[in-house]
């Protein structure tokens, strides 16, 4: 009898099983191969997310970082690759290069950088997967983290200012959107009838960007006039995960964004009276600055771009 197979990720929303690129990767990858994944999604009861993010547990093995867990789901016979020939196993490696490398850094910025975008959608959504008071915190982790991730890779000559970078991940990103938009054509997944680990990298990477209401859009401006990308991905919402993909919102999803505008204003009120107390206890002769061992958090630094806050 095969073991259990337990995966923690990141929840889902906006008619997504998961609005977490790496999570959505997995969870459609299990779909297609038939692994019988028991999925729990981080929720606030939990503690804070340890290391990396989605997990596969299975007995004593603990896997993390998409690609390691769908090579463990291979190993354990859940193959979605089965009928692919060498070559097209070495355009799937191709195209998982060219993701990560072009649109991946445009999908971190647009979740994590974008000022706005961060401040009315990203940080409440996982804020409200995380218990209080690391709430406040770990979204700002992970926006740090994001934009390390994007300087790392392009932030070297000849980009030698922000706003050259920010540009230039973008149109890297369309362009990428252009070639997977030109090698699907009209074929319902890209080896044909049935999907493959290259379908789940594409619908976990484009997906979010789909189907996430963002205030600023611009690669998902671009990706709507691609219809075969985006009817890519319905298709796979439809069959396999059978979920909505009508514009209007599924059932209990107009409850769910009123819980999420309350989480918001109940974030913002927490962080302005923590920043308040601050100010009152720096001004208050009767107490004199003394040295906590607790930990600071500074809410009011989370709510400006990343990139504001680095020189060129």
């Amino acid at each position: 009898m095969a073991a259990p197979l337990e995966l923690r990720c990141w929840g889902g929303g906006w008619g997504l099983p998961s609005v977490h690129p790496e999570s959505l990767t997995v969870l459609a990858y299990a779909k297609f191969s038939g692994a019988p994944l028991t999925v729990n999604t981080i929720s606030s009861s939990w503690k804070a997310p340890k290391g990396d993010i989605p997990v596969l547990i299975s007995e004593d093995n603990v896997i993390s970082q998409p690609a390691k867990i769908l090579n463990f789901l291979r190993k354990q016979k859940y193959n979605a690759d089965y009928e692919l020939s060498a070559k097209q196993g070495a355009d799937t490696l191709a195209y998982i290069a060219l993701l990560e490398e072009k649109l991946l850094p445009a999908l971190l910025h647009t979740f994590w950088i974008e000022a706005e975008n961060y401040c009315s959608v990203t940080k409440p959504w996982f804020a409200s997967r995380i218990a209080f008071p690391l709430s406040l915190y770990l979204p700002g982790k992970m926006s740090r983290e994001a934009l390390n991730r994007i300087l790392l890779t392009k932030g070297g000559p000849p980009l030698y200012s922000l706003t050259e970078v920010e540009a230039q991940i973008y149109r890297d990103a369309k362009e990428c959107l252009n070639l997977l938009s030109k090698r699907l054509g009209t074929s319902q997944f890209f080896f044909g009838d049935t999907p493959t680990t290259l379908d789940a990298f594409v619908f976990g990477f484009l997906a979010p960007v789909y189907k996430v209401c963002f205030p600023r859009v611009q690669l998902q401006e671009h990706l709507k006039q691609l219809p075969n990308l985006c009817r890519f991905c319905d298709d796979i919402l439809t069959c396999y995960f059978r979920l909505s993909v009508s514009g209007h919102s599924p059932a209990g999803q107009d409850t769910a964004d009123a819980n999420l505008q309350k989480l918001t204003q109940l974030v913002n009120k927490e962080s302005n009276l923590i920043e308040k107390m601050d100010d009152n206890l720096r001004k208050s002769p009767q107490h004199p600055p003394r040295k906590l061992t607790t930990l600071k958090l500074a809410a009011g630094g989370e709510e400006s771009s990343p990139f504001n806050r680095l020189s060129p």
